[in-house]
């Protein structure tokens, strides 16, 4: 039943596959179940929101659970849903300052809303904004317009945003008011457990082993708990020596003293969206910037992740609509729930390339989402250390920059657009903007090139929305 549901025979996978792929796309966005409470509730920055941590918790694995599920049965692509990095720092520093303003204007009295309430209600209305955008088939029409060169610069640059997360997650590489930097303290334990995590998931991966991803993770998390436990017993640190006491195992790196716990309760979150004062003019430019977040978010990782995997024929995604909705639900419920925009992970590269190829891999990840919220202890030992999983977002990374090769290099007008996409995801730290300065020069230079004709109206469309969008709403609003 399965095989006939999902194809697996047909996409030269199986069951065990799948499952590998799962557990290995959800291990590496894991993190999100304790970082999106840490951003909305305000305790990563030492602010209080007013959000409860166990609530948004709560609602981020249902929301992530329901939209990836969506995905699997519906859209049947291995690509994870789950409440966005970029979209959650923008609702706390952006969002919520706007809406406090608009409380004091509005004179609302003490308790009747306050400004995470409204932020949810933006979200919400931006979700079925996104809802109806692909229900029309509009995202749908926009996968189609772009070509096959921009198609694989997008999944180049979301390789190297990949590579760039993990080598910052394993203090690697290090930003700083001079920019980057590479973190000298080769012998520091962040560093210790990356290199080991990444040299055993590259190892085996060569030697076309299966499950190389989940086994160089298990490896690092290993050494994470023996480093934990003897680092203590250790002596000081020479004076040429990086300070171990200072490093991010010691402080992160939380040991799991149980296995299971009672879910935190929704009861804070659920239905609290105001959706009155969010359907305002103040609340709209923020509309319009989640729309575009989620929007081009969305077609960059499943673009990517589909010429990784091959999904994508004669220039097009079958099933696209089906995958394009998945998200939009996800982005609706959630803000129902409590949480932030819900978009496509960009880890779910991680269980393509285990194997991953079907609606299955999603389903798995779907179902650990739901299972988290009753082993939250041992997720969290996993998700509180990055370096653990640092190597294995590196590794993706590597594996999708082959879609170099596939790039018209002999095409100028082709190459240029793409190449800015390939480097703007990565430098703008956005999916989104990179692909609109790829977007934005696409147009113009194919036109100037004399080679206008190839251009779809619709890739003409977007360029003059996004430029309008850099211009009167991104400025005027602040990054994302």
């Amino acid at each position: 039943m399965l095989d006939r549901f999902f194809a697996l025979s047909q996409n030269n996978t199986n069951f065990r596959t799948e499952l590998l792929a799962g557990l290995t796309t959800f291990l590496t966005m894991a993190y999100i179940i304790f970082v999106q409470p840490a951003v909305l509730s305000g305790s990563m920055f030492g602010l209080e929101t007013g959000m409860g941590f166990g609530a948004v918790t709560t609602a981020t694995c249902l929301a992530a659970a329901l939209a990836t599920a969506i995905m699997g049965l519906y859209g049947r692509y291995p690509i994870a849903q789950a409440p966005g990095m970029g979209e959650n720092f923008f609702f706390v520093f952006s969002v919520l300052p706007a809406a406090s303003a608009l409380i004091a204007a509005e004179a609302a009295p003490p308790g009747a809303t306050s400004p995470w309430q409204v932020g949810l209600g933006v979200v919400f209305i931006s979700g079925v904004l996104f809802l109806l955008i692909s229900l029309f088939g509009v995202r749908e029409m926009l996968l189609d317009a772009i070509s096959a060169s921009m198609r694989n610069g997008i999944a180049i640059g979301i390789g190297l945003f990949i590579a760039l997360i993990g080598l910052r997650n394993a203090t690697l590489i290090l930003v700083d008011k001079n920019g980057l930097r590479l973190n000298t303290a080769f012998a520091s334990p962040d560093l210790i457990v990356f290199f080991l995590g990444l040299l055993v998931t590259a190892g085996l991966h060569a030697r076309r082993i299966r499950g190389a991803i989940v086994w160089g993770i298990l490896a690092a998390t290993a050494l994470a708990l023996v480093l934990k436990v003897a680092l203590p017993a250790l002596p000081p640190p020479g004076a040429n020596s990086p300070a171990v006491a200072e490093s991010g195992l010691i402080k992160d790196f939380q040991v799991a003293d149980s296995v299971l716990s009672a879910p935190p309760s929704l009861a804070p979150t659920l239905f609290k969206m105001d959706l009155r004062l969010a359907f305002t003019w103040t609340m709209a430019p923020f509309i319009v910037i989640f729309l575009f977040m989620d929007l081009f978010d969305t077609l960059g990782t499943l673009i990517g992740v589909s010429e990784q995997a091959g999904f994508i024929k004669d220039g097009k995604l079958p099933r696209a609509r089906q995958a394009l909705t998945s998200d939009a639900v996800g982005t609706v419920v959630g803000a129902v729930l409590g949480t932030s925009t819900v978009t496509s992970f960009i880890e779910s590269a991680a269980g393509v390339e285990q194997g991953g190829r079907t609606g299955l891999t999603a389903v798995v990840v779907a179902v650990l989402f739901l299972l988290a919220l009753f082993f939250s202890p041992l997720i969290a030992m996993v998700g509180s250390y990055p370096p653990i999983t640092a190597g294995a977002l590196v590794i993706v990374g590597s594996m999708m920059i082959r879609n170099v090769l596939k790039i018209d290099w002999s095409n100028y007008a082709e190459s240029l657009p793409a190449f800015l996409v390939m480097i703007g995801i990565p430098l703008s730290y956005s999916i989104a903007d990179g692909l609109a300065l790829g977007f934005i020069t696409y147009p113009v230079v194919k036109v100037l090139a004399g080679q206008g004709r190839e251009v779809k109206w619709l890739m003409v469309v977007m360029a003059v929305v996004l430029l309008a969008y850099f211009v009167l709403v991104r400025a005027g609003a602040g990054a994302a």
